[in-house]
């Protein structure tokens, strides 16, 4: 018995750390005057935008820019108190960045369907950028979608594993 329940913990911790819902973000370098990082929140959407579940946003201490982000503040921003619902955490520098929400609760209790990905990045003294990435939950197989920005943010991946 004991190699039994053994076993059976073993290929459900395999598995979950197998999943993941992992996106990559390009935050490109621009050569403007006066820069500042971009704010960036995730969301998911149902494509006809009725489901919001919150995943992150990357922001700096100043909140008065949140309103910038004019998507995800009409959406589900102005709605939230501090800590915001997701992953947090500080603007990023101009490079590539990744982040794996697969841990998130609110991601696990995603019902069955088609979503969109929502990435809306925004500058202080800069422009804003919305890039939606198709994807059908639960992963029963790989899915790897790729949108590039134009000004705010780079080319932006979506990689979810079962």
């Amino acid at each position: 018995m004991r190699v039994l329940t053994t076993l059976c913990l073993t290929l459900l911790a395999g598995h979950s750390l197998a999943a993941s819902f992992n996106v990559e973000v390009e935050v490109p370098r621009l050569r403007v005057a006066e820069y500042h990082a971009p704010y960036v929140a995730f969301w998911i959407e149902n494509p006809d935008r009725s489901t919001i579940v919150p995943l992150g946003l990357w922001y700096d201490d100043q909140e008065k820019w949140l309103k910038d982000i004019r998507q995800w503040w009409r959406r589900t921003g102005r709605g939230q108190s501090r800590p915001y619902d997701g992953l947090t955490g500080a603007t990023r520098p101009p490079g590539s960045h990744s982040v794996d929400f697969a841990e998130l609760d609110a991601l696990k209790a995603l019902p069955a369907g088609d979503y969109e990905l929502v990435v809306e990045a925004a500058r202080e003294v800069g422009g804003r950028e919305v890039l939606r990435l198709p994807f059908s939950w639960p992963a029963d197989q790989a899915q790897n979608q790729t949108v590039n920005g134009s000004n705010e943010l780079g080319t932006v991946t979506l990689t979810i594993t079962p």
